[in-house]
């Protein structure tokens, strides 16, 4: 069976943060005074227990989210990665990223954090306007991302940098010229990301008392083409609806976990996939830190849920998650899922084919740019 499985992967979730982002539904916390060896304890404990789950290694691709695991003390870091080495063995190209906030980024601290194990970082810029920064929640400037930086470009092979536009009032013009200031830095990768505002947040309070307003579904789309374009003749085209890379820099997990790749979620309100001969499993940890640092202690694990997923929803995963791919998502994984795709038989493949959503190339089944903004509709389409 072990031949057969998917690659392995790891996404382990550190959920404390100096402050926390109006616009931010993560499972986040405020940075307080921690018992750092209970943590410790429970990070290995959690571990061995996933490894009893899937024990088949090695890992590919490890991603420490959050939160900000960029306050995460550097020796705690190396510790987890080698127990992932013990357990399951580490590949020996193993992509192994940390997201980072710059002001938790000063170069003494990203040195240490290579020194553990990082090869690639994410650097959460955000923007590079002040004013903008300040209206999202950020405790840095604009200065402070360029220096954080520069610091990562020196000690990392692999640095991302994450943007947020099509915020309140930005126009087509501004946005552009901001862009133009990012990819003058010669970045390697860029995630940029609309925003949006998610229930159960600051933001959403805001919003709903017409605090303020994002752009019309027009002017979204707008800001996303010039992206799209400006990114492109930059030498960074899409290869996701949100991430442009120069060739060789695309975030590995991230595909990975695209493409149907198996990942163990680590930590609390962390989510995972596990494949094994009945067919696909999703995970997801208890949220609250306390409780789930609990449950690891009485139970050596934090998973509050473990259920296998059926046909029609690994079907609907597996094209939600391969169509943001700018390749799309393979027609023999589909086949292997049970989703069969004939154009020649199929009416509801034929219409989204005539409305220009979509494209069948010998291999893949490909969203087009207009696809990738409507892929619910793609979907209950194909299911």
């Amino acid at each position: 069976m072990a031949a057969d499985l998917p690659k392995l992967s790891i996404y382990l979730h550190w959920p404390f943060c100096s402050a926390i982002c109006p616009y931010c539904d993560f499972n986040v916390h405020p940075m307080r005074e921690l018992q750092i060896d209970a943590w410790r304890k429970a990070y290995r404990d959690e571990l061995r227990y996933a490894a009893s789950q899937r024990p088949d290694g090695p890992v590919h691709t490890v991603f420490f989210g959050g939160g900000t695991p960029s306050l995460m003390p550097p020796d705690l870091v190396a510790e987890i990665l080698a127990e992932i080495d013990a357990l399951w063995g580490l590949a020996a190209d193993a992509e192994i990223s940390l997201e980072a906030n710059p002001v938790s980024a000063a170069y003494q601290q990203l040195s240490a954090l290579s020194g553990a194990g990082i090869t690639r970082l994410s650097l959460g810029v955000q923007s590079l306007d002040d004013a903008a920064l300040k209206f999202l929640g950020r405790t840095h400037r604009a200065s402070d991302a360029l220096e954080a930086y520069a610091a990562a470009r020196e000690i990392f092979d692999f640095v991302s940098l994450d943007l947020i536009y099509a915020r309140p009032d930005q126009s087509l013009a501004a946005w552009r010229d901001e862009l133009e200031r990012v990819l003058a830095l010669q970045p390697d990768h860029v995630s940029l990301y609309q925003l949006t505002i998610e229930p159960d947040t600051p933001f959403h309070r805001l919003y709903a008392a017409g605090r303020f307003e994002v752009p019309a579904e027009d002017s979204a789309v707008d800001l996303y083409e010039v992206t799209q374009t400006l990114c492109a003749e930059a030498g960074l085209p899409a290869y996701e609806v949100s991430n442009h890379a120069r060739p060789g820099h695309a975030c590995r997990h991230n595909v990975g976990s695209w493409q149907g790749h198996d990942y163990l979620g680590i930590g609390p309100g962390a989510h995972g996939r596990l494949s094994d001969a009945h067919g696909r499993r999703a995970t997801i940890a208890t949220r609250a830190p306390q409780q789930w640092l609990q449950q690891v202690d009485a139970q050596g694990h934090g998973w509050a849920e473990d259920n296998r997923l059926d046909e029609v929803e690994t079907q609907a995963e597996a094209l939600m998650l391969g169509l943001r791919l700018v390749e799309g998502v393979a027609k023999q994984r589909l086949s292997q899922l049970g989703l069969q795709l004939d154009d020649g038989q199929n009416d509801k493949l034929a219409g989204l084919q005539e409305a220009g959503l979509i494209q069948l190339t010998p291999s893949h089944l490909v969203a087009t740019p207009q696809g990738r903004l409507v892929l619910d509709h793609i979907i209950a389409e194909l299911l």
